[in-house]
């Protein structure tokens, strides 16, 4: 009595946030919306005894996916005039759809019937060595797994050329290049040309600042070196 009343009670709120989600005016309250309907679509996982599902609909679509949504949205610079002064423009194309949509669902619902052996699905024998986590895990990774590595490797191959698409070669002369690390440079690098120490009168205290000047090429760095030290020596001796 009380799991047939707590699947009515998230099915009803689950129901009821989805189609907030695509009625929403507001992008972050529809995301936040879409939150609340993954949540109650894994309270009714557990009470299915799908446990599994249930942590992974969590875990990755809350987690991940719903919060990158958020992000995305928040971080959007939308005009909400604009999105509603076209409502009026694309109202009977969205009708059509709509109405399309409806025939399709009046169609699947009208010639729908229960399979003879559908009741006796519920009464499938369940190992009792394991929960459903680790039968589950048992049948990927036992029985299913070059078809689960296969799927892994196509997802890699599918987010290489999402990289290898989206990614544009810079110019190395132009402002927005992106800066390598140079280690020779780094450590030919020598306090004097980044570092001076200020003298200020007795009571007062030391003060050092940055040179803004620009260090000099490795290849200089022992020339220069040399002829700085050959003038703070003739400097100090006079």
């Amino acid at each position: 009595m009380i799991a047939a009343a707590a699947f009515y009670v998230f099915a009803a709120i689950l129901i009821a946030s989805a189609a907030m989600v695509v009625s929403a005016r507001n992008p972050v309250h529809a995301v936040l919306f879409l939150i609340l309907a993954f949540f109650n679509a894994a309270a009714l996982f557990l009470l299915a005894g799908a446990e599994f599902l249930a942590m992974t609909l969590v875990i990755v679509y809350v987690g991940a996916v719903a919060v990158l949504f958020l992000f995305v949205v928040m971080m959007l610079d939308i005009n909400f005039t604009q999105l509603r002064e076209g409502f009026q423009r694309y109202a009977p194309v969205g009708a059509a759809v709509g109405a399309v949509l409806v025939i399709e669902l009046a169609t699947v619902i009208g010639g729908w019937k229960l399979a003879p052996e559908a009741m006796s699905l519920r009464f499938a024998p369940m190992s009792e060595h394991g929960s459903n986590a680790v039968q589950l895990g048992k049948l990927i990774y036992t029985d299913y797994v070059f078809l689960f590595q296969a799927s892994g490797m196509v997802l890699l191959v599918a987010m290489i050329g999402a990289i290898v698409l989206t990614l544009r070669d810079r110019d190395p002369a132009s402002t927005s290049a992106s800066r390598h690390q140079n280690i020779a440079r780094q450590v030919g690098r020598r306090k004097e040309d980044t570092l001076e120490m200020m003298e200020v009168p007795t009571g007062g205290r030391t003060l050092a600042y940055i040179k803004p000047k620009v260090l000099e090429p490795v290849a200089d760095a022992a020339h220069g070196h040399d002829s700085h030290g050959h003038d703070d020596h003739s400097h100090g001796s006079h």
